[in-house]
């Protein structure tokens, strides 16, 4: 009977599809041995079509069918026990950037330490989501399904969430956790209340939300940016002078755009100042995400130049860490050139005016909530 129905397919043209199965990764290039977890991308779809076999990576999630809209994932199963520990959904801010910022500089294994008891896949499995699309590897086959906003991106989350889980039961009763830092900390509590009314609803998958973890989160609210001023005087980066001149000039002014003419000079002074650190953390280096190989050698001098022509007192040379993603990704060759951030060359709606709401209600609700910095 399957023979038969190989020959009918071969000679009518019609596909027979076998269902979605997981791609699990075994290996990576340049790491020697087994890797410290379990690591999935996705799913591969097997297709019989006519006498040729064929593999078909699609290591996608569909959010958005009319545009072709498909988000990439990678998820880390915990170390620990996978069967009962929770499952976390990461997203990482920045303008349509690579989560793999956040594996690789803020929530991965950590270096030199293979076996370190405080990585958090020891204790849970992580699922790492490029969103919005066009961020990472994420894309849209119709140019219309870039143009998305904090709203949109998030429905899309949480109609990922959907299938991912429709797709690994096994999973849906674990303790689940949403959670992002700096911009998708503005939209980590807008997903958790969308799930919170699903579950409400009675709407399945139905997932087992305990809770939402932000770190260094924007709010939307103007204390966002105006709360930049004391914590950087705080820490020593600006000097008293120049706090006491924001303080008393820039009282009541937008300080993205002052109009205060002294108020607009010591910002100015300010964002100099502040560009000189590593925003994400202000003991670590600045990072300069460039490329070491040949042909993106110009390329790279170019971002080194841009990147680097601010500062005062320029590095001899970007320190490894900061290359290691850039360089890494483009010797894999899966695309003609990887980049951390696709910075403002997307449409992108900031249509969640403030998160505070947001908070409000998931927590009143009984739900947990980690907010740090």
């Amino acid at each position: 009977m399957s023979l038969l129905l190989l020959l009918l397919s071969l000679f009518s043209g019609v596909s027979a599809e076998v269902p979605l199965t997981r791609t699990h990764v075994t290996s990576l290039p340049g790491f020697n041995g087994a890797l410290p977890s379990r690591l999935e991308t996705g799913f591969v779809r097997q297709k019989f079509f006519a006498i040729m076999l064929y593999l078909t990576m699609t290591r996608y999630v569909t959010v958005d069918e009319e545009n072709g809209a498909e988000l990439f994932y990678y998820f880390f199963e915990s170390e620990g026990d996978p069967g009962s520990d929770p499952v976390l959904l990461w997203l990482t801010g920045g303008d349509r950037c690579s989560v793999l910022s956040a594996l690789f500089f803020e929530i991965g294994q950590q270096p030199n330490s293979k076996q370190a008891p405080l990585s958090p896949k020891s204790v849970a499995s992580i699922l790492f989501v490029d969103s919005p699309v066009g961020a990472g590897f994420s894309f849209s086959r119709d140019p219309k399904g870039y143009d998305v906003g904090d709203v949109s991106a998030s429905l899309q989350l949480v109609k990922f969430l959907s299938n991912w889980f429709g797709g690994h039961p096994e999973y849906l009763t674990n303790p689940f956790y949403v959670g992002g830092d700096s911009y998708a900390g503005k939209i980590v509590p807008f997903i958790a209340q969308k799930i919170s009314e699903d579950i409400e609803a009675g709407v399945r998958p139905t997932l087992n939300l305990k809770g939402y973890v932000v770190g260094n989160p924007t709010t939307g609210e103007r204390i966002d940016y105006e709360s930049k001023v004391p914590y950087l005087h705080g820490v020593g980066i600006i000097s008293d002078q120049l706090y006491e001149t924001i303080m008393e000039h820039c009282k009541g002014e937008d300080h993205n755009n002052p109009k205060n003419v002294i108020c607009k000079q010591a910002l100015t002074r300010f964002n100099d100042l502040l560009n000189e650190v590593s925003k994400p953390h202000i003991l670590s280096k600045k990072c300069i995400y460039m490329s070491l190989i040949p042909k993106f050698e110009s390329m790279g001098r170019k971002i080194l130049k841009e990147e680097l022509g601010i500062l005062k007192h320029r590095p001899p040379r970007p320190s490894i860490q900061c290359v290691a993603s850039r360089t890494y990704l483009n010797y894999m060759g899966s695309v003609d050139e990887w980049i951390r951030c696709h910075d403002n060359d997307l449409p992108y709606t900031k249509d969640i005016k403030s998160s505070i709401q947001y908070h409000h209600n998931v927590t009143l609700n009984g739900y947990r909530a980690l907010v740090y910095r």
